[in-house]
C-alpha cells in the first residue's frame, strides 16, 4: 500500500511518479507532493521533508551529485540547500511545469 501526500496544484503533463532523484542537474522543478511506501519508520522522514520546505508548489533543483554513483544529492528548495540521499529525494514528487498562479487554496 502506498501513502501519497498530494497538493492542490493542477496536474502537470509529466509521467506520473517522477521523483526529485531523477531530475537532471540545474533544472527547475516544482514539488507536487510526497510519496512514501506505508511503513511505520517512514513517517518521521516524511515529516522532516515537510519541515525543511518540500511543500507543494515550492521550487526545487538538484545542484550537485556526489561522485561516483550520485549519492547524496545537493538539493535546493526555496532559498536553502540540503544534502539528501537518493532514496529520500525519490520520495519528493515533482513537475517541471510551474504551478498555475493563484493555485494554492
Amino acid at each position: 500500500m502506498d501513502a501519497v501526500i498530494a497538493m492542490d496544484a493542477p496536474a502537470a503533463p509529466q509521467a506520473p511518479g517522477t521523483g526529485l532523484a531523477d531530475l537532471p542537474l540545474r533544472t527547475d522543478a516544482w514539488v507536487q507532493g510526497l510519496h512514501m511506501e506505508a511503513a511505520a519508520h517512514d513517517g518521521g522522514l516524511l515529516l522532516r521533508l515537510l519541515e525543511v520546505g518540500f511543500l507543494p508548489g515550492e521550487r526545487v533543483r538538484v545542484v550537485a551529485r556526489a561522485f561516483p554513483g550520485g549519492d547524496p544529492l545537493a538539493v535546493r528548495v526555496g532559498r536553502s540547500t540540503f544534502a539528501l540521499r537518493r532514496s529520500e529525494a525519490a520520495l519528493v514528487r515533482i513537475s517541471t511545469t510551474p504551478p498555475a498562479p493563484g493555485g494554492t487554496a
